[in-house]
């Protein structure tokens, strides 16, 4: 394994990293009372064997007050479920303080291969229907069986939730489940690599080369803390480290054969079997347990999944119990209790997360898993990001929502009326790999971007390879609820080509600053980002199968942009930006096409003028879904 020093800056943002992701079992939440799991838990350590015979290390929390049964929750991780040692506590113990101060036995478990358990990791490891193979949901089946039968007193109702990686593994639990598994909470889930995390719709998200690290190296003991290294920067400033590292193939400087994940991006950049049997989504059928599934608006990790784990739930399994919760956060901000609630330059509100918290996820399971309370009432609970509240639906995408199509006209405006004969046929750019598109307008290098999901797009509005299109000034406010979809209508001079579509509220030029606006940042005339996508054209047909553009013939590129609940308020614009490179969030693309991306070299990466078509044949738009 090639390692590298970690300056303090890069360990200064892993830090910030791992609040977030690496210790969801043992996490310190803002504004906590002083609840102290010590005095009121007995922490247990065991490893737990699995069918095959490997061992998961499992720490057990329960209730010092042992007149009573209890349920039990259950978080699986593969971001280690320290701290180790039996009379070690976390800080924070469960989903909330309010989860811990209700009394469930709590149990943490490293999967198999991290930390403390035995066997080999497997990135989200196949399902293996029926009881013929290993799989997240036999090892979780092994588990629950396994703490029935030895962990006292317990009341033979189990949870389970997580967030990210472990809404994963929640969410993995749920086919050919154990009969015991009652209530199932996936927070923002990854359903499908090759549309959560490290892609989007084929194209790689270079932002997260970084992390490459946490999951790509095998360890060779059972292990209390990190075992592999990360990449140092030599420089601050993402855009330049990126840009000086070139094509992806100078990535095996730093990974080489030992680092399996990157082996694993390299040799299969088509949507393939591989990635296909990572799929949790097919899997998702005959389940009976009630499930919560929750995310963010502005989650930029994770957004697919729990869309779609929702969607799947609900399609397939017509009898149980299934609700969404999307709330104004980004990755796994639910979590923290923070007033106000802010994503980058956006106020949402005060003690949102708290709300949440108290009123919808501790009710969640204290009625399913004790009986007490009511189930929640809601089909889907979700908080329109533009009026800046909660509403909730019966159904999702809300059924009386009315489609509505927003076309892109020449002259760069936006309009429900289609192209006339007579306009302008297209409107085009000149797109350089070579000068990509900043996906910010921060000097800045992180492990995962998340700020951007809000940011101002002024920035790139004045870059002549990004392409925009406006209303005139609402007259009324306008309500978007459901999914979006782009069609475009393009060209190109070169044989491929990445499509990057951005809707986006656009605020009135005497939009005054609110009490918790930044000095630096000025809301007159800010262009918010609400909802942004990134499609490799190559596979605008198949992402099994990648084809060529032909240069210069029209084709049409579709590409989801998922779900917004977003209200753009009257003396607001809707604008629509189209561009080619979003770097360094997403690799380039060559723009000549080569088999693999990942082994494109410098002279494979060419200039190219692309075609954005809005004739009366040929009529790009965006596909919305409006509350009347």
């Amino acid at each position: 394994m090639r390692v590298h020093p970690v300056s303090p800056a890069v360990k200064a943002f892993l830090a910030a990293w791992a609040v977030i992701v690496l210790a969801a079992c043992a996490r310190a939440q803002e504004g906590t009372s002083d609840f102290r799991i010590a005095d009121h838990y007995t922490k247990y350590e065991h490893l737990i064997a699995m069918r095959d015979g490997v061992k998961l290390y499992t720490a057990v929390y329960v209730p010092r007050d042992t007149r009573r049964s209890y349920p039990i929750l259950l978080n699986r991780t593969p971001y280690s479920c320290g701290p180790y040692g039996a009379h070690r506590y976390p800080n924070q113990l469960g989903p909330s303080r309010y989860i811990a101060e209700d009394s469930y036995i709590i149990a943490c478990q490293d999967v198999r291969g991290r930390y403390m358990s035995e066997g080999l990791y497997d990135n989200m490891r196949p399902h293996v229907p029926g009881d013929s193979g290993i799989d997240e949901s036999s090892d979780t089946y092994d588990t629950i069986d396994w703490l029935l039968s030895n962990v006292e007193p317990n009341n033979g109702k189990v949870g389970i939730w997580g967030i990210s990686y472990p809404g994963f593994y929640a969410a993995a639990a749920l086919p050919e489940a154990h009969p015991a598994l009652v209530a199932s909470s996936p927070q923002a889930p990854i359903a499908d690599f090759y549309f959560d995390d490290f892609h989007h719709h084929g194209a790689y998200t270079l932002a997260y080369w970084l992390i490459t690290p946490v999951f790509g190296y095998q360890k060779d003991s059972l292990a209390t803390g990190r075992w592999y290294e990360f990449v140092r920067p030599h420089a601050r400033d993402g855009y330049k480290f990126y840009m000086d590292l070139g094509p992806l193939e100078n990535s095996s400087r730093y990974y080489g054969e030992d680092n399996f994940f990157w082996r694993q991006l390299v040799e299969h950049p088509n949507y393939d079997a591989f990635w296909q049997a990572r799929n949790i989504l097919p899997h998702l059928e005959n389940v009976s347990t009630a499930v919560m599934t929750v995310g963010g608006w502005y989650d930029a990790e994770d957004l697919y999944g729990p869309l779609n784990i929702y969607r799947k739930l609900e399609r397939d399994n017509p009898g149980a119990f299934n609700v969404l919760v999307m709330g104004p956060w980004s990755h796994g901000g639910w979590a923290f209790a923070r007033s106000p609630h802010m994503v980058g330059n956006i106020y949402f509100g005060e003690d949102i997360s708290d709300w949440y918290q108290r009123e919808v996820e501790a009710p969640f399971f204290r009625y399913f898993l004790k009986g007490e309370g009511e189930p929640p009432d809601f089909e889907a609970l979700t908080f329109d990001t533009g009026r800046k509240g909660w509403r909730e639906f019966g159904e999702w995408p809300p059924g009386d929502a009315q489609p509505l199509r927003l076309f892109l006209r020449a002259e760069e405006r936006l309009a429900v009326d289609p192209p006339a004969r007579g306009e302008a046929p297209y409107t085009e750019y000149v797109s350089d790999p070579n000068e990509p598109v900043p996906y910010t307008d921060q000097i800045r290098i992180v492990l995962t971007p998340r700020l951007y999901m809000t940011e101002d797009q002024r920035f790139a509005e004045r870059r002549p390879d990004v392409i925009e299109f406006q209303t005139e000034v609402l007259e009324e406010d306008l309500t978007l609820a459901g999914d979006i979809v782009a069609h475009l209508e393009v060209s190109t001079t070169g044989t491929d080509a990445d499509w990057i579509v951005k809707l986006i509220d656009v605020y009135p030029d005497d939009e005054p600053n609110l009490e918790h606006t930044s000095e630096h940042i000025r809301l007159a005339g800010y262009q918010q980002m609400v909802r942004s996508e990134i499609i490799r054209g190559r596979y605008r047909n198949s992402y099994e199968n990648p084809e060529p553009f032909v240069p210069g013939q029209v084709s049409e590129v579709t590409l989801p942009l998922q779900d917004v609940l977003h209200t753009f308020k009257q003396g607001h614009r809707i604008m629509v930006q189209v561009q080619s490179t979003w770097f360094p969030l997403f690799d380039r693309n060559p723009q000549k096409y080569v088999d693999n991306i990942f082994e494109a070299s410098e002279d494979d990466f060419i200039r190219a003028t692309h075609r954005v078509y809005h004739a009366p044949r040929r009529a790009s738009h965006i596909d919305v879904k409006v509350l009347r």
